[in-house]
């Protein structure tokens, strides 16, 4: 088997991908993740997660390189991550009782053949009615600035969920492993 590489920095990743229980490098890629003008959601997802696996080709030459990359999308807007506190009240007031779509990029790239395989992965929420001062104390309690729509699922941010609709409950985290399970088994790799 190929050694696999993670080609990203984010904490969240990496522990959905030590789900799977093999071994595993990881390395933040440096690229611009700004959308091109005109940019639609899914293209620019799949075009930074293939972006990602690329920009360590070079220093992984015989590996499986997993990229990912997540937005949030409401009424058409992307929406990124937060970055502080007034960005995601923002946000999450926006959201407050409706539907958001996050839409998770997926690329696997073998670096020594150059062959990739790319996804878009849809999670949809729809968020409870949320006020001023819930809003306040979720962002106090969890700080989730450098999460796109300014929540963790995987902590507090389920609370603020009235439901939800996918087919791969990790791509709301930002690695939809069911997909990229399909992925590897192409690949030949044996999951335990």
């Amino acid at each position: 088997m190929k050694p696999l590489v993670l080609a990203s920095s984010s904490p969240y990743r990496r522990e959905l991908l030590a789900r799977l229980r093999l071994p595993f490098a990881w390395q933040a890629p440096a690229l611009d993740e700004s959308p091109l003008p005109k940019e639609s959601a899914p293209a620019l997802v799949k075009r930074l997660a293939a972006a990602k696996a690329r920009a360590l080709a070079e220093a992984f030459p015989n590996h499986l390189i997993i990229g990912s990359d997540q937005v949030a999308v409401l009424d058409d807007r992307i929406l990124g991550k937060a970055g502080g506190f007034e960005r995601a009240r923002e946000q999450l007031l926006a959201a407050s009782g409706r539907r958001v779509t996050f839409l998770t990029g997926l690329a696997l790239l073998d670096s020594r053949s150059g062959e990739m395989e790319i996804d878009c992965v849809p999670f949809s929420v729809d968020f409870r009615s949320l006020d001023e001062t819930r809003i306040a104390r979720y962002l106090h309690a969890e700080q989730p600035y450098d999460c796109a729509g300014s929540f963790k699922a995987e902590g507090l941010g389920v609370s603020l969920f009235r439901a939800t609709e996918g087919s791969d409950a990790t791509s709301l985290i930002g690695l939809p492993l069911i997909r990229l399970v399909d992925m590897l088994l192409a690949r030949g790799v044996e999951i335990p």
